[in-house]
């Protein structure tokens, strides 16, 4: 079972999912007013505008990291046809756009937006990358 975590400062509701994330501190370099790994509880959703807010988790790469809107129906994130792969330095692959993962057991999974691919080899979530690279001294 995930556990999941909501943050809310009345317009947007941060959501974060512990086990998702992969710690690469985009969003505590992006936007420390409302992400601060020392402080408890890490997220003060109250640190930043609405939009700020909408930005800076869009670019989380687990998508650990999401957001709804209190007042508006479910907002769908936008993704342009076009796909992007990208190799983070001494990190996992991130895929950008919307993609369908194929399980070894013929399971299949949809995922939006930006999903972080294992490239050490090490993740204990594989396919996905759960930031052992960080604990194995991966580079690459």
């Amino acid at each position: 079972m995930s556990t999941t975590k909501e943050y809310s400062n009345g317009e947007v509701t941060i959501v974060w999912k512990p086990e998702v994330c992969i710690h690469s501190a985009f969003c505590v370099g992006g936007l420390p007013g409302v992400f601060d790994n020392k402080a408890r509880p890490w997220i003060n959703a109250q640190g930043a505008t609405t939009d700020e807010i909408r930005a800076q988790v869009g670019k989380c790469p687990s998508g650990a990291l999401t957001y709804y809107l209190n007042n508006a129906e479910a907002e769908a994130p936008q993704i342009e046809a076009e796909s992007l792969v990208e190799l983070m330095p001494n990190g996992p692959v991130l895929v950008y756009g919307n993609i369908r993962i194929k399980h070894s057991d013929g399971r299949e999974e949809h995922k939006n937006k930006v999903t972080a691919l294992c490239r050490c080899g090490a993740s204990a979530n594989k396919p996905f990358c759960d930031g052992t690279h960080h604990k194995i001294g991966f580079e690459g």
